[in-house]
Formats: structure tokens, sequence, C-alpha cells
């Protein structure tokens, strides 16, 4: 059956860490990180591994609470203008088995206090694999409106990120995919909130989520030479 993984003092403490971003506060309150945020999300990790399995048998949910799905807590300030040494969100990824040895998309989530979003796609990827995404979108503009221009995808689903003002180079300015061609992020979501974020519903819906972009991830996959 579904079952509720958080509640509202999840957002309460995200929210109080926003407001008290200091390695002293957070010390104290730990352990309500631990019970409300992290231990729940490690819950919610761990039953999504089955699902995901059923809409890709090459994607991992990872519950270690180290080095797995979700993402630390604390933010990496060595080469960041901002110092602040946390990060007032938790959020997860579900992965590729073969992220390490290749740039992969990925299934994403966010918990943030009035900003709850998911999606998945690849996030400014780098220079060789951005290459790979344009030169497949050139060659397979069918393959790739059947991902992104569906019902299903375009009732639920905008783009992120940033595009360039001009075609990139090599590439027709007259091409009919030439809006996608200039993207430098190729990753989509939809928003929610967090009463849902809060609720038995939040499982499914993230499974029906993932269903529906999921043909976003596999042409991905496929621009990278990746099985999905």
């Amino acid at each position: 059956m579904p079952r509720a993984y958080f509640s509202p003092a999840t957002f309460r403490f995200l929210g109080a860490l926003a407001r008290n971003n200091k390695r002293e506060w957070f010390q104290a309150h730990k352990a309500d990180y631990e019970r409300d945020v992290r231990d729940p999300f490690i819950e919610l990790i761990t039953d999504m591994q089955a699902p995901l399995a059923k809409i890709s048998s090459h994607y991992r949910a990872d519950p270690r609470k180290n080095g797995g799905s979700l993402f630390r807590i604390y933010r990496d300030t060595r080469f960041s203008g901002d110092k602040e040494p946390y990060k007032p969100w938790a959020s997860a990824r579900f992965y590729h088995e073969r992220r390490h040895e290749i740039p992969a998309p990925s299934f994403y989530i966010h918990l943030q206090p009035g900003d709850c979003f998911i999606g998945g796609g690849m996030w400014r990827p780098e220079a060789d694999p951005l290459k790979r995404i344009r030169a497949f979108l050139a060659d397979n503009p069918a393959a790739w409106k059947r991902a992104t221009q569906s019902k299903a995808f375009k009732d639920h689903f905008e783009f992120w990120g940033e595009s360039l003002t001009r075609p990139p180079r090599g590439f027709d300015a007259d091409h009919e995919l030439i809006d996608d061609l200039k993207r430098k992020d190729f990753a989509a979501g939809e928003a929610f909130d967090e009463k849902l974020a809060c609720s038995s519903e939040l499982l499914p819906y993230m499974v029906a989520s993932y269903k529906r972009i999921a043909p976003l991830i596999d042409y991905l996959c496929a621009s990278q030479e990746l099985d999905f």
C-alpha cells in the first residue's frame, strides 16, 4: 500500500536550515535532519527500486546514506562564492548503471519549501556529450519529437536551463529542431506542492512522472550510446 514518507516537519526543518545556515545550528539539529529528511528519503529511494527497474533495468535507486541516490546536504564551497555550508533542500537522482564511465541522463526529485519539482535529463552536459546530443538530434528529429512533443510530455513537463542565442557551430540554422539544438541543458520537469510531497501519493506520482519522461531519458541515452 502507498505510504507517506515526508511530513510538514520535513519542510519546517529545511525552512529553518535556510534561515540558520551555520554549522553550529546544523550540528545542534542533526537528529532532526536524520529523522525528518534523510531517513524518510532513504526509505523512499528503497521503495523506488522495484518500480524503477520496470521502467529501465539499467537505472538504479541506490539507498546508501553516502554515495547513493540521495544528494549530500553538505555544499562544496571550495570554488563557490556562496559559503553557506548546507543546501536548504533535499534531492535525489536515479542514475544509469554506467554513469561513472559515460555521462548519462538521470531521473531527479527535489524537495524545498515552496519549490518542489520532479524531472530528468542532462543538466549542463560537458562539451563532448553535448556535441553528441546535438549531432544525434540533427540526425534523428522524428524520435526526438515523439519523445518530447507527445501530449503526455507537453501536459506535464517544460524544459529547464539555458540556450544559445545563435545556432551552434556546424548546424543548419534552418533545421526543424533548431530551438532544441541551441539548448545548453537537456532536462525537463514539473513542479508539485508540499501537500503531495507529504502524502501517500508521492511514490505513485513519481513512478507516473518517470514513465512519462522515460522517452526523453531513453533518447538521451541513445545519444551517448547507452542502453535504456
